[in-house]
């Protein structure tokens, strides 16, 4: 049996090497995991953005880099024409002996004031060591927009698992292998789990890696494992269901995209919706994936919350694969 399911794994891996979008589908998340990498701010990133001149006192320099974005330019035209861009950004620039702030006039009040604030503090020779505030911590210490796009990342890494099933059973199809698994020694059963078997490798192989590439690196790894598993189920379902209905691949790949519906769908309940109205989407094993993802990532989960998610995720997922065996069993005569 595992040598059979060894042989359609292999096939399926030559095959996507051959097949540029196959391709594709794999190395898109760590693609997108290396822009989360460089464009999602941490935990005490500022916000606000400040141009100032090359030239400037580099003690300046340096301590304005301690509260704000800073961004160097060669001459004063080249600091006005950026403070004139559409974005919120001031300028501080040497006038004489002091400096100047230099604004388009459509900043932000925020920006401006913290801006002030920041140039008095310079000349007062404040710094943060002086300060008698006092830093309260809720506990967290990953950055809250980095783990929503991270997870979200892993979802649609899941329903891309579904997506190269799909491709592959339409050029099953294409190559009228289909039938001839009824005549050949490999069942039915060994069929969809060799078939399974690559799409879900190459989804978790994404999934750590782009874990990896976004640097969560101390979670608890086999949680994220367990949810990412059973969370492909219904991914892989809907891949046999859309690829044995498809002519094309182009169709196949366009069908799987239904299941950014259920996705978008959870994630927006989730975190826009009020805890009285979540139950909206209990309905859904995306849902439960991404709340304990969420956990996960944020290093708050314990086994009982993840177990229970998982549960809803392997029990929503298995109502759908006992309703669609019959047109599984059906596309595969």
């Amino acid at each position: 049996m595992l040598n059979k399911l060894l042989v359609i794994f292999r096939k399926d891996f030559l095959t996507a090497r051959r097949d540029a979008m196959a391709t594709y589908i794999i190395v898109i998340p760590l693609i997108l995991a290396v822009g989360i990498s460089f464009f999602a701010p941490g935990l005490n990133d500022t916000t606000v953005k400040l141009a100032m001149l090359e030239s400037d006192d580099t003690e300046h320099i340096e301590y304005m880099k301690q509260f704000a974005q800073v961004e160097l330019f060669d001459s004063l035209d080249e600091l006005e024409r950026r403070v004139k861009k559409r974005d919120d950004i001031a300028a501080i620039a040497p006038n004489g002996h002091s400096y100047e702030i230099v604004l388009q006039g459509n900043e932000s009040e925020m920006v401006e004031d913290y801006v002030l604030m920041l140039s008095a503090y310079y000349e007062l020779g404040a710094t943060k060591d002086e300060t008698n505030a006092q830093l309260l911590s809720f506990g967290r210490t990953v950055p809250p927009l980095k783990t929503k796009l991270v997870n979200i990342l892993v979802l649609l890494t899941i329903m891309l698992a579904g997506m190269l099933i799909a491709m592959s059973i339409v050029e099953e199809k294409a190559e009228n292998t289909i039938n001839a698994i009824n005549v050949t020694p490999i069942s039915q059963t060994a069929f969809v789990a060799g078939k399974s078997l690559f799409g879900s490798t190459a989804a978790m192989l994404g999934i750590i890696g782009a874990i990896l590439i976004t640097g969560f690196y101390d979670i608890n790894w086999f949680m994220i494992i367990i949810v990412g598993l059973t969370s492909m189920i219904l991914s892989l379902v809907i891949g046999f269901l859309q690829g044995l209905s498809s002519e094309d691949v182009m169709e196949a790949a366009g069908s799987v995209k239904l299941l950014f519906l259920p996705i978008a769908g959870s994630i927006a309940v989730y975190e826009f919706v009020a805890d009285k109205w979540q139950w909206t989407m209990y309905w859904s094993p995306f849902y439960w994936a991404y709340k304990a993802n969420t956990m996960i990532l944020s290093k708050t989960a314990d086994w009982g919350t993840v177990l229970l998610c998982t549960g809803m995720v392997v029990g929503l997922s298995l109502i759908v694969y006992l309703v669609s065996i019959p047109k599984i069993r059906k596309g595969l005569s």
